[in-house]
Order: C-alpha cells, then sequence, then structure tokens
C-alpha cells in the first residue's frame, strides 16, 4: 500500500495576510494563504540543505584545486556562503509568493519575470560566457524536472487558471513548475553577486535537494486544491502511442503511412543528428516496411480504433508481442533465401547473397519435430564466447559472413559433421548479417568506426541471439552503442568533424565491452551510459562554440540594418535639400557611420538618435546655401559634428576638416584641399567593414525557377538547427552541416559542422538553387540516425526479394 500523502499545514496568519492585496474572492486568498504554507513547510527544509551542500562542494573543489589561486578563489567564495546563507529560504518563499500574486494583478502592471533577461536587439553586445554556461545548466536542470513532472504540473496549471479566472497555464508559467524555481534561484544568486563556480554548484545543490522533491510538493498541492473544491476529480491522462511490447506489427495503413509523412518532412535539429522517438522506433519501421507482410493468425489482438487507449485487462495473460514480429521476420528470409536460390536478380544493396541462403536446407523448420543434429543456443553462446576472447586478446576482428563461418566450423568440430543452427539463431545472426553490410555501405572506408563496429560483432551476435526482442524494441543499449559508434565512420562526416577524445572514449568502452559481457545486458547499458554522457559534453562544447558565431552573425545583422537605415536616411535628406556633390559624398561615408554607430549604441528611442536626425537636418540645409552672399557658418554645428566624426575613429585634423565641410555654405574650405580629404577617406576603414558585412541588397538576384523558389520559401521556415547534407565532390561524397541561424534581413545563413565551427555562409538564395541542383538537401527524421537508416535498408531488401519469390510463384 502506498503511503499516505502528508496532511496540508493550516495557513499561517502571516501567510494569509501576505495576499490581503490581492483583487480576488475572500476563498480565494485564503486558498494563496494555504498555497504558500504548504510550499513553506516543504520547501524550507530543502532550501536550507541546498546551501549547506554548495558550501561543502565549493569546499571540496578546494581541496582539489589545480593551484594555489583557484584554491584561494573557491575558499573566498566558500567564504560568500555565510552571509548569502541567512535569509535564503525566506527570500526564495517571498519571490514565489509573489509569483502567486502575479496571476492576479492585471497585464501589464505583473512584476518582472524571473527569468534571465535577455540582451534588446539593438544592443551591439558579444556573447558572455558566463550566461551561456549559467543558461545551458539551468535549461538542462528545467528539462529533466519537466519532463518528470509534466503530468502534474498540467493539473497544477489548470487549477491555479481556475482560481485566477484566466486561460489555463502552460507549465513554463505556472509558480510551482521548475522553470520558475529556476528562475528565482538564478536571481538570488545574481543579487548576492556569487562568481560562475557557485552559481553553478548552487543550481547542481538546488537540483538534488528541491527539485527532487518538487513531485511530492505538486502533488500535495493539487490534492489540496481538490479538496477544496478546484476542479475536484481532474485527471490528465495523455494518450501515448503503443510500445513494442503491446503493439501490433501489422497496423491500419492511412496511420502508418501518415507517420511516414511526417518523418520524410520533419528536419532534425538535435546536436547528434539523432531523430526524434517516433520516428526511430524499430517497432514503428517493422510496421511501415512489413505492413504488407501476413502476421501468423493468433499471434496479437485486434487493432484499437484510432483514438482510444489500452485498459490493463487483470484476468488476462502477459503475451509476448516480439515472437509474431521475429515470425514475420522469419518468412521473409524464408522468402529471400528462395528467391536468391532460383536465381532471382540481384538486389540493389545487397553485396552478397544472404549468409544463410546455403545452408537454409540444414536449419530447423519452424512447427518440425526437434532435429538432433540442431545445437542448442547454449552452446553456440559457448562458442562465440571463445571467439571473443580472441578478439580481447587482440585477434584481429571478421565479418559477419566469416564469423558464421568460423561459428559453424568449430560447431561441426565438436559435434560432428551434421551439426547446424537452429532456424532461430540462423535468422538472428542473418539479419546481423546484413545489419552490419548496410552499415558499412553508410561509412566512409580506413575510419576509427570501421575497427570498432567489428570488434562489436560478436558481443552484439551473443547479445541479439539471447534476447529475442533485440530487432523488434524501440530502444536497445546494444544497439545504441553500436549507432554511436558507427556514425564515427558516417559517410556525412569529415576527419575534422570528429571529437579526437570521443573517438579514444569509444575506443576504451569498446575494449570494456568486449572483456566483460558474458550474457548481462547491464555491461552494454553501462556502456551506452557513459558514452552518451560523453556525447552530452560534446554537444554542450559544440553549443557554446556555436552560440558564439550565432551571436557574431546576428551582431553583423544588427551592424547591416543599422548601415542601411543610416544610407536611406542621408538619401532622403539630400533629395529634399541637395547639397553639392562632395557634400554628399561626405555624408554618405563618415556622417553613414556616425548615424550607424548611434543607432547600434543607443538605438531609435533615445534622444541621441533624434539629435542625430537633427544634426543631419542642419547639414543639408546649410551647405545646400551657396557660398558668400551674407551666409556664414555654424559655429554650433561645427563642434557637434567634430565631436561625432571623432567617435567612429577619425584623426583630430581629418576630423575637423569633414566638421569644417557639412557646417559651411556650399561645403567650401580653404584649408583642406578636396583631393587630400578624398585619399584619407578612401584610405580610413569604415564601420563594418572589417566585419566583412556583405549588402546583398545591392544586385537584385537572378530570377528562380519555380523549382528554386519552393526551395527558398522552404528555406525561409526552417527552425535554427536544422541539419542539412552537402555534395562536396564529384563522386557524390556527403557532408553534414548545421544551419544554426539565419537572417531574413540580410538573407545570410550560418553553418557550423558538429563540433560547433563555422565552416561555411551562403545566402538563402544561394542554398535554394543548390538544393534545386541537388547538391544539397535537408536531413529528416527518416535519414536522422546510420542504425536506423541501416535497418530500414535491411527490411526493404527483404521485402523485395521476398515479394519477387511470391511474384514467381503466382
Amino acid at each position: 500500500m502506498p503511503s499516505p500523502m502528508p496532511s496540508s499545514p493550516p495557513p499561517m496568519p502571516e501567510d494569509t495576510a501576505r495576499f490581503a492585496a490581492v483583487d480576488a474572492p475572500p476563498r480565494v486568498r485564503r486558498l494563496l494563504g494555504a498555497l504558500l504554507a504548504l510550499s513553506r513547510q516543504s520547501l524550507t527544509a530543502p532550501l536550507t540543505l541546498t546551501v549547506v551542500e554548495l558550501e561543502r562542494e565549493l569546499l571540496r573543489e578546494a581541496e582539489r584545486a589545480r593551484n594555489s589561486q583557484l584554491q584561494a578563489d573557491l575558499f573566498a567564495q566558500a567564504r560568500q556562503i555565510h552571509p548569502f546563507a541567512e535569509g535564503f529560504s525566506q527570500r526564495f518563499l517571498e519571490q514565489l509568493a509573489q509569483a502567486l500574486a502575479a496571476l492576479f494583478a492585471p497585464p501589464g502592471e505583473a512584476p518582472a519575470a524571473v527569468e534571465p533577461q535577455r540582451p534588446s536587439m539593438s544592443a551591439l553586445t558579444l556573447v558572455n560566457d558566463t550566461d551561456i554556461d549559467r543558461d545551458i545548466v539551468l535549461n538542462e536542470i528545467m528539462r529533466r524536472e519537466m519532463l518528470r513532472s509534466a503530468n502534474a504540473l498540467q493539473l497544477l496549471g489548470q487549477r491555479l487558471a481556475v482560481l485566477a479566472a484566466a486561460p489555463a497555464l502552460d507549465a513554463e508559467h505556472v509558480p510551482f513548475g521548475p522553470t520558475l524555481l529556476c528562475g528565482i534561484v538564478r536571481r538570488i544568486g545574481d543579487e548576492a553577486g556569487l562568481e560562475l563556480e557557485a552559481q553553478l554548484a548552487l543550481y547542481r545543490s538546488f537540483e538534488r535537494q528541491v527539485l527532487e522533491r518538487l513531485g511530492e510538493l505538486l502533488e500535495r498541492t493539487n490534492v489540496l486544491l481538490g479538496h477544496e473544491g478546484v476542479l475536484p476529480g481532474l485527471v490528465y491522462t495523455p494518450y501515448l502511442a503503443r510500445s513494442a511490447a503491446t503493439r501490433r506489427i501489422v497496423t491500419q495503413p492511412g496511420r502508418s503511412q501518415a507517420g511516414a509523412a511526417r518523418a520524410h518532412t520533419t528536419p532534425v535539429t538535435s546536436w547528434n543528428g539523432a531523430s526524434s522517438n517516433a520516428a526511430s522506433s524499430w517497432s514503428a519501421m517493422m510496421q511501415a516496411e512489413l505492413g504488407g507482410h501476413p502476421a501468423p493468425a493468433g499471434a496479437h489482438p485486434p487493432p484499437l480504433p484510432t483514438g482510444t487507449q489500452e485498459q490493463p485487462a487483470t484476468a488476462a495473460p502477459v503475451v509476448d508481442l516480439a515472437a509474431p514480429a521475429m515470425s514475420a521476420l522469419h518468412e521473409l528470409l524464408a522468402g529471400a533465401r528462395h528467391a536468391m536460390a532460383a536465381g532471382a536478380a540481384p538486389t540493389p544493396g545487397l553485396e552478397a547473397p544472404l549468409p544463410g541462403a546455403a545452408a537454409a536446407d540444414e536449419r530447423v523448420v519452424p512447427g518440425a519435430a526437434p532435429d538432433a543434429n540442431a545445437v542448442p543456443s547454449a552452446m553456440v553462446d559457448a562458442i562465440l564466447g571463445q571467439l571473443q576472447a580472441r578478439i580481447a586478446g587482440g585477434a584481429t576482428s571478421r565479418s559477419m559472413s566469416d564469423l558464421q563461418t568460423a561459428l559453424l566450423t568449430q560447431l561441426r568440430a565438436e559435434h560432428g559433421e551434421q551439426a547446424a543452427l537452429t532456424v532461430k539463431d540462423g535468422d538472428t545472426l542473418d539479419l546481423l548479417g546484413l545489419l552490419f553490410q548496410q552499415i558499412r555501405q553508410e561509412q566512409r572506408p580506413q575510419t576509427p568506426g570501421n575497427d570498432l563496429v567489428g570488434r562489436l560483432q560478436v558481443p552484439l551476435a551473443r547479445a541479439a541471439l539471447a534476447d529475442p526482442g533485440f530487432f523488434v524494441r524501440d530502444e536497445h543499449p546494444a544497439r545504441e552503442l553500436l549507432n554511436t559508434i558507427a556514425e564515427l565512420g558516417a559517410s556525412g562526416l569529415q576527419d575534422d568533424d570528429l571529437d579526437p577524445q570521443l573517438v579514444q572514449k569509444l575506443e576504451r568502452t569498446v575494449d570494456t565491452v568486449v572483456a566483460q559481457y558474458h550474457d548481462d545486458p547491464a555491461v552494454f547499458a553501462a556502456a551506452n551510459e557513459e558514452v552518451q554522457q560523453h556525447v552530452r559534453a560534446a554537444a554542450h562544447k559544440a553549443e557554446l562554440a556555436e552560440r558564439r558565431h550565432v551571436e557574431a552573425a546576428r551582431g553583423k545583422e544588427r551592424l547591416e540594418v543599422a548601415r542601411q537605415q543610416a544610407a536611406a536616411l542621408i538619401e532622403q535628406a539630400c533629395a529634399q535639400d541637395p547639397p553639392p556633390r562632395f557634400v554628399q559624398t561626405l555624408l554618405r561615408q563618415a556622417w553613414a557611420d556616425v548615424l550607424t554607430l548611434t543607432q547600434l549604441r543607443h538605438g531609435e528611442d533615445s534622444a541621441l538618435w533624434q539629435q542625430r536626425l537633427q544634426q543631419t537636418a542642419r547639414i543639408t540645409a546649410v551647405t545646400a546655401q551657396p557660398p558668400g552672399n551674407g551666409h556664414a557658418a555654424d559655429d554650433a554645428l561645427f563642434d557637434e559634428v567634430e565631436a561625432a566624426v571623432l567617435q567612429i575613429g577619425c584623426h583630430h585634423d581629418e576630423a575637423r576638416a569633414i566638421a569644417r565641410r557639412l557646417s559651411t555654405p556650399g561645403g567650401e574650405d580653404d584649408s583642406t584641399s578636396r583631393t587630400e580629404l578624398t585619399a584619407r577617406l578612401k584610405a580610413r576603414t569604415r564601420l563594418g567593414e572589417q566585419a566583412e558585412v556583405h549588402d546583398t541588397r545591392r544586385l537584385a538576384p537572378l530570377a528562380r525557377s519555380p523549382v528554386e523558389e519552393d526551395c527558398y520559401r522552404q528555406l525561409r521556415t526552417l527552425p535554427f538547427g536544422t541539419w542539412f547534407e552537402f555534395i562536396s565532390n564529384q563522386q557524390g561524397d556527403l557532408h553534414r552541416q548545421r544551419l544554426s541561424w539565419y537572417s531574413l534581413v540580410t538573407e545570410h545563413a550560418l553553418f557550423v559542422n558538429p563540433r560547433g565551427q563555422k565552416v561555411a555562409e551562403y545566402t538563402l538564395d544561394t542554398l535554394a538553387r543548390l538544393m534545386a541542383l541537388e547538391q544539397a538537401r535537408v536531413v529528416t527524421e527518416d535519414r536522422g540516425r546510420l542504425i536506423d537508416r541501416a535497418w530500414q535498408a535491411t527490411l526493404r531488401t527483404l521485402r523485395s526479394l521476398a515479394g519477387a519469390e511470391q511474384g514467381e510463384a503466382a
């Protein structure tokens, strides 16, 4: 029996008085006080433990410091924790109360959000490594907790919305949700002036001490509101796709086709290039590829109507639905062997005959009486263990065909010349052989992943023979590890794309698996988890590098927009009151840089920008007057222009010469010649030229064909982070690049490699033409992971062969 939920504490008088000013009925204010009292009871102790653990962690880090300076800094940060700890929980609960009260504030009067503020688009700033590190750590913490508490947050968002008489709250805006709580912690850390190391340690300690107990607080909050009559009996039951253990292999054709269509159109955006769970589900691929293949009668229950959920039956026996899936694969393999034995036409993608085609007659037929020549699976596993020990001792790894040959040779040497594999074992090894054959076709030759994949073949064969669901489970640690290693040699990667530390880590992991695996699936699970941790760390580094490039690209965009706006203002001013030609040249160069810099630094809403606009009008008005005729120079304008031109890097003498020209009627100046001033202007680097900003709108692009126009419109709607495959040479080799960012203003697109390093920059027009020529394409979910593509190709090959054999029989 589950332990009873702790009773909710009665609201304290100060908690109720805290919401006295809230514009809500008395009952709602009483409930807010009760919620605050509940959070006080649940969070006070974990918040206290958070700062205690924070201090201990800083002291441990100081003891392990690499040098004395770092150790002194960590000790100094640890000493800051004592004043920080005083009142930490009270400050936290106070801001939580403000978030509850903000639910009832009128729009526009709500207090500032506790989420970190982003720099405005008008500011020309460089990326801050400290902010990036904090953002990444907090986002990862919030993502994990949002997944754990999704259902409770949905219910609480509905109930709090009823109290506030507002639309349902998203999970990100629920006051007790991880997004708001992490924002409060970050704000308190900023206000206390904690260093980066202390803040990151604070976030980790907060996750362990508070967020891991958040589920209990959310459940108690929902129980409290339900007992008080706020949506009593409310439940949230999302529709979940049935897993491989409860899903039919053959489903309705329309649903599988719709899923395949989504996989063909949804771009891949994750750092590791993997697709979503639905697209990478091997059971879903079985449905899509083997949907037309008949399944054994009575092997699985009838399909449920669309939109319904299966309810567990208490008296129904548990049925292993991996058996029908494997039966369908057995039938396909049998059909493919008969087709190849009958001399069917070669199938694209199949380099050699099926490994078991020649020995098909040596297998035990399903449903027949046991054959004395069939060797039990335990003996097969023992011989594979001997082969694995040889590889661990340094023997050269073999292909799957060589492995099966060596296995049969050893079997017959120990059990007689008539010894053979069972149908199950033989088909499993044949499927593995086809899978590895497709993987090799997806890899480049002479890559680090090739040898590692070969060394994993024997442990994977033993794992597949021991687990009937190896080919039908949606996720399998052995397959996940195989995919990560196979990706090292993927055709879309170049040598510079590989992280040397990741390669070394995978080499050590493969050695560990080969040495330690003995029918224990936990070895693969532990190895895969260790590798995935390293992959996530590499993705973190890549994301940091990418963000720096994106910030730089956004700075270029803001600079380009400011330059275009300054040029338009100057053209408008010259059209209204045309000054002399040389003055127009000065305006389009030096004064345009002044306007650009002002717009970037201060924005269009600043008083200085309005002053610059007035100065531009005064310049054109003064210089448009003819010299002489009683028109005098504007001395005040001269001082203002000189001060402004000095800010863009002009020399003092050059600035004075430009100011005299722009504040004198007719733009005349006897102290400097036009030729000398023109030479100085040409020698000066203009604002933004060192950043290699290209104005893509100076020349109109050539007319696009209908196909190019479709590609162009598609590009303007793609999400940031979409992966592309580019053909890099005449041999058709591919190179994967990530579309990190693009601008709809300058139409520039930034591409990075899997390590986050900038590798290319295209205009959207150029990229659309490459796509129309099939020199570039978007990587969609159906091509996300190498092992998924290899398995799809394996199923298509088997289905093609089996279909040809059935056609000949008809």
